[in-house]
């Protein structure tokens, strides 16, 4: 029951959006494929946004940080509404500059606005980087659905390539428009699922009331409700938690597959509305917070400790098979839009910023048809990375908001500051990746500032060397394609 009813949720959501996707328009180029032909309103705009809300890092990441550290899981709460704020601010400029002059990724608006292509080859590969990343983090949760839904029969491996399988074969066809119809199907799936559990929680788990369930996790593990959690070894501290949110909430804008977000709306009405809104969505974490805790209370170990797999368990072990499948089905989709969007963006940016500098514009069907193929290869590299992970989701997670918002400062400073330019970016880009990949670098800061989010010491100092390094090679506002506010 539980694999027929996560199939048929699964394929039913699939086939309504690529009927949808299909339906609205046949996908050509590039731009109609990526960003849906710059014609998303308000409605669906708001679901594929939300789409980056409602994934498996928040369901599944965020329950199983509760369960394992209890307080600092939240971190989503905050980290959504800063992130919020600052979209208010920023993505209708970028919806400008892309409608002005007809971008499609973020490395397009890189190579615009400071008139260097090659700063546009520098940035897609960074974005690649941190894309394959968050595509690993959808691959470890949909592997774990597909072993709890298909059973034990399917190990770690078949289960990893089968869930990119189901990506690749989701987003191929259709595009953005699929996966925008899909994210509004699994939202509503999910509130509905995260309030049926959070209503019964408490009796499945062996408690009187929701109260009850956290007084219950304080006392069977003294200090889960408040910092530094469960476990003070791990070093999440308030310290932890203030730069983190801020490190999340500086990077969420600047995923490649956020700017292309960005370029898909129908007018700025539709972005600022959405984030005024959006901020309502992370008060459903409390709820996701509360299942981790309640699978404290309950006593369900996942297999091996693994905090990823804690919430399905839970439901595994105390909940009737259909709602145990609705949830698996449910939970696809969580790590299935996102990824397919993850793996869409990836080609977009291959085929536009890595091979059309290299072979020359050719048109925009052999554009279309090199990113769809080269998503294989970056599912494949996902793949790879996942089979190599023990990580919980959140942390992957983390790890790659800090490494795009290393694209933080060179999007800001050319909406910004005039004298901005090409090589100050590239310095920054150069000395936040040392600052937050070389491990001597990261051994400093352990030392230094314990507790620090290492990405926001390596976001600060990247900004610190593009506006100095901006100012030292001088003379270059002529350069530049937006004439920014000084």
């Amino acid at each position: 029951m539980i694999a027929a009813i996560a199939i048929a949720v699964l394929l039913a959501t699939v086939a309504g959006a690529m009927i949808y996707g299909r339906r609205k328009t046949q996908a050509k180029t590039v731009e109609e494929w990526a960003i849906g032909g710059r014609r998303l309103g308000l409605l669906i705009f708001w679901f594929v946004n939300a789409g980056e809300i409602y994934t498996t890092f928040a369901v599944l990441g965020i329950s199983g940080f509760a369960w394992a550290y209890g307080a600092p899981a939240y971190l989503a709460f905050t980290s959504v509404s800063l992130a919020s704020a600052i979209a208010y601010w920023l993505m209708p400029r970028i919806w400008e500059e892309g409608r002005r002059h007809g971008l499609v990724t973020q490395a397009d608006f890189f190579a615009r606005v400071y008139r260097a292509p090659w700063l546009g080859i520098v940035v897609a590969l960074a974005g690649l980087f941190a894309l394959v990343v968050y595509v690993e983090v959808q691959l470890t949760a949909l592997s774990l659905i597909l072993q709890l839904t298909v059973g034990t029969g399917v190990g770690r491996t078949a289960s990893v390539i089968l869930a990119a399988i189901l990506m690749l074969a989701f987003v191929f066809l259709a595009g953005l428009r699929s996966a925008a119809f899909a994210a509004g199907v699994k939202d509503v799936l999910m509130i509905l699922l995260v309030v049926a559990l959070s209503v019964t929680v408490a009796s499945h788990a062996g408690a009187g009331s929701l109260l009850e369930v956290f007084s219950r996790a304080e006392a069977l593990r003294p200090g889960i409700g408040s910092f530094p959690g469960a476990d003070p070894s791990a070093g999440l501290t308030t310290t932890w938690f203030v730069t983190s949110a801020l490190n999340v909430a500086a990077s969420t804008w600047f995923f490649p597959h956020m700017f292309q977000l960005s370029f898909a709306a129908s007018g700025p009405d539709a972005l600022r509305r959405n984030a005024i809104w959006q901020p309502l969505y992370s008060l459903s974490y409390f709820f996701i917070i509360l299942l981790g805790f309640a699978v404290v209370v309950a006593g369900v170990a996942p297999p091996e400790g693994n905090p990823n797999a804690a919430l399905l368990h839970f439901v595994a072990a105390r909940y009737p098979a259909w709602l145990v499948g609705l949830l698996a089905g449910t939970a696809s989709l969580l790590a299935l839009v996102p990824g397919s969007v993850l793996l869409m963006t990836s080609g977009t940016i291959f085929a536009r910023n890595i091979v059309r500098p290299l072979l020359g514009d050719r048109g925009g069907r052999r554009d279309l048809t090199i990113s769809r193929l080269s998503m294989v290869g970056f599912a494949a590299l996902a793949v790879y990375l996942t089979l190599g992970a023990s990580e919980s989701i959140v942390k992957v997670g983390l790890s790659a908001y800090a490494s795009i918002g290393m694209l933080a400062p060179g999007a800001v400073l050319a909406l910004l500051w005039r004298r901005a330019n090409a090589v100050g970016v590239l310095a920054g880009l150069a000395v936040g990746y040392v600052a937050l990949l070389h491990p001597a670098a990261l051994a400093l800061w352990k030392q230094l500032l314990p507790t620090w989010e290492p990405g926001l010491m390596a976001l600060i100092l990247n900004s610190m060397t593009a506006m100095l390094v901006s100012l030292a090679v001088g003379g270059v506002a002529s350069n530049r394609a937006i004439p920014a506010e000084a």
